[in-house]
């Protein structure tokens, strides 16, 4: 399977780059595209949320009064949770929400995206390109001649630099990922995946039978 590589003037380039079919040009499992963004998204999550119970909020440490005639209901401390100021009942607490998939789950999943957005013309390659300055309008220009300017555009370089990513931090809707390192969200996100050529050849290598 080839794919056309493009200038960053947006003129195509002579030649063009073979890419793995059972990578770019499989059928599409919705299901397994499904269970890694649920994981994905469920990873992000910091879990973190916290409260109270009767334990841990201060103070409460003596009985409030006696337990016989009052003629009300007696108690043991004025942190119950069915007191104003008491301890949160089945309040969260700090837990993990860390979900593992199998690493050929997580393959399919990337394959099933990329193989769509091949089919539906998402993906683009350009010719490995250096900034030589982190300006934007460099970067705009750029994408304006590619003719995806005003779109939600994911670069994927070999190597992320310090340029590239200064020039596209102030571009709404452009993320700058490692080829390799980039997850099925990444690629969902986005309506443009450009790839830089080193940074196709590196996935394809990754996303490979042999990896």
């Amino acid at each position: 399977m080839k794919l056309t590589i493009y200038k960053s003037d947006g003129n195509k380039s002579s030649s063009s780059i073979v890419v793995d079919k059972g990578i770019f040009g499989i059928e599409p499992n919705e299901s397994a595209v499904h269970q890694a963004v649920i994981a994905e998204l469920t990873n992000y999550r910091q879990g973190t949320s916290s409260s109270k119970n009767r334990a841990r909020v201060r103070g409460g440490g003596r009985k409030p009064f006696n337990q016989k005639g009052r003629g009300g209901a007696r108690a043991g401390t004025i942190r119950s949770p069915l007191w104003v100021g008491g301890g949160t009942v089945f309040g969260p607490e700090p837990r993990s929400y860390s979900h593992k998939l199998p690493k050929k789950l997580k393959r399919l999943a990337r394959k099933s995206v990329l193989s769509d957005k091949a089919s539906k013309k998402g993906i683009m390659v350009v010719e490995d390109f250096k900034l030589e300055s982190p300006k934007t309008k460099d970067m705009v220009k750029m994408l304006s001649d590619l003719n995806i300017k005003g779109r939600k555009v994911l670069i994927l370089p070999e190597e992320v630099s310090e340029n590239l990513l200064l020039a596209t931090n102030n571009i709404p809707g452009v993320f700058v990922v490692k080829a390799d390192y980039a997850s099925t969200y990444d690629f969902i996100e986005s309506d443009t995946l450009l790839f830089t050529e080193s940074g196709l050849k590196i996935l394809n290598k990754s996303l490979g039978e042999k990896a």
